[in-house]
């Protein structure tokens, strides 16, 4: 086995398992961080959605080996300040989105992604910008997501 360290949530934190395990596994297994879930386990339904260095990426296919110790991986528990929810999960609660929930962390973590991209490269977050969210909802709140996003937009 190999220790691997890396930055998640805002602490280092240091595991020792096999390089080829899936981070997902690590996040949820080894040091109990359930916020991203396992949906598909080969990165199509984004059910595990998270940051690396702030962009959004797949937990469920990234061998915790290819990270470096420099990594920051934000999951949904590594959101909010404190206390305080980040402004897209409050727009998550103003809209009502959450029918299971079980999609709904992976579902912020894209959009805080979409937002923070669309502010780098200046592009609104319109239906096209929104259309590249490709995480899957088996309740079917599209449209309630959708609303709390451009509201998490006019807050972040």
């Amino acid at each position: 086995m190999s220790q691997h360290t890396f930055m998640l949530n805002g602490e280092r934190v240091t595991v020792e398992v096999e390089d080829d395990v899936r981070l997902l596994w690590v996040l949820r297994d080894v040091l109990g961080v359930t916020g991203p879930k396992y949906g598909c386990g080969i990165n199509v339904c984004k059910a595990c959605t998270s940051h690396v260095n702030g962009k959004a990426f797949n937990p469920c296919s990234v061998p915790v080996g290819a990270l470096s110790e420099s990594d920051e991986v934000t999951t949904i528990e590594g959101l909010a300040d404190g206390d305080t929810l980040h402004p897209m999960q409050e727009a998550w609660i103003d809209k009502d989105v959450a029918q299971c929930g079980y999609c709904q962390p992976g579902q912020i973590m894209a959009a805080v992604a979409l937002v923070r991209r669309a502010e780098e490269e200046g592009f609104d977050i319109d239906d096209e910008a929104l259309d590249e969210i490709r995480n899957i909802c088996r309740c079917g709140t599209y449209n309630r997501i959708r609303e709390a996003i451009k509201a998490g937009a006019d807050n972040m």
